[in-house]
């Protein structure tokens, strides 16, 4: 049942990528599916994807937060509210990275027999920290690729030649409005990770956290001021796009930088 629901959800999402790329690419037979149908598949998908998760996330001694587990769970994430953007948003696009990405993601955390179980007993606070860390970067992950796109569709816009692949984008003032939104949720996201882990973590800057601390605060403050100086000198385009990425990579190294070291190349729980 596990396997068979986990190849469901891997099948799905390759098939929704597969036909928003078609779609962007303005093949004729593809262009006729809508939204609504791609985004059943999606939920769909998720459903498996949920059941998959839940299997591999509960186990009988613990929450099971490896370094793959916790990659498929942020790629679960960020599908999810990408769906739920798309619902009102034009932003469904996203999805030709989003979607095979977290096809990826959940294919390894099959076959991988790396695990970290931490036992059910564990404080409530602790464990609320773990998940909105997740949540955050799981929001900033979707900016990121949001980023990514618009630098495509800004240089090929500078260049004049908008194939049909930028011709089914949102405008550009539109996509760095949803950009700045997903910036502006991820930024508050992550400053309650940040005080959750203050005020539920024995010593956030302990020898085995100070890394991830620092790095994840110097994102924070990355990010605050880029929002600042959107709302004070306007930044956009490339700017807005480089100081997101920078702020994206920073964070992954603060998480799953660490958590890559510790738990692969040491051996040890993080």
């Amino acid at each position: 049942m596990h396997i068979t629901t986990t190849f469901l959800a891997l099948g799905l999402y390759l098939t929704c990528g597969i036909l928003l790329l078609f779609r962007l690419l303005g093949k004729d037979l593809i262009r006729k599916l809508q939204k609504p149908q791609i985004l059943l598949l999606v939920l769909v998908a998720l459903i498996f994807h949920t059941i998959a998760l839940y299997h591999d996330l509960f186990t009988p001694t613990g929450l099971d937060i490896g370094f793959f587990n916790v990659l498929s769970l942020v790629a679960w994430l960020v599908v999810l509210l990408l769906t739920l953007a798309a619902i009102t948003m034009q932003v469904e696009c996203l999805g030709v990275i989003v979607y095979p990405f977290a096809a990826g993601m959940l294919l390894i955390s099959q076959v991988s027999d790396q695990h970290h179980i931490l036992p059910y007993h564990m404080q409530a606070g602790i464990q609320l920290h773990i998940l909105i860390s997740i949540l955050a970067y799981s929001v900033l992950s979707i900016a990121a690729v949001q980023a990514i796109l618009l630098y495509v569709q800004d240089v090929q816009l500078h260049n004049k030649h908008p194939g049909g692949f930028i011709r089914s984008f949102p405008p550009l003032q539109t996509m760095e409005t949803l950009l700045f939104r997903m910036i502006t949720i991820g930024f508050v996201v992550l400053g309650l990770s940040l005080l959750s882990g203050v005020i539920y973590l024995e010593d956030m800057f302990a020898q085995h956290l100070v890394h991830k601390t620092i790095l994840s605060i110097a994102a924070w403050v990355l990010f605050g001021i880029l929002l600042w100086g959107r709302r004070q000198f306007g930044w956009r385009g490339r700017i807005a796009i480089r100081w997101t990425i920078s702020g994206f990579v920073l964070l992954m190294l603060a998480y799953f930088g660490s958590k890559f070291v510790i738990e692969l190349v040491l051996n040890r729980a993080g």
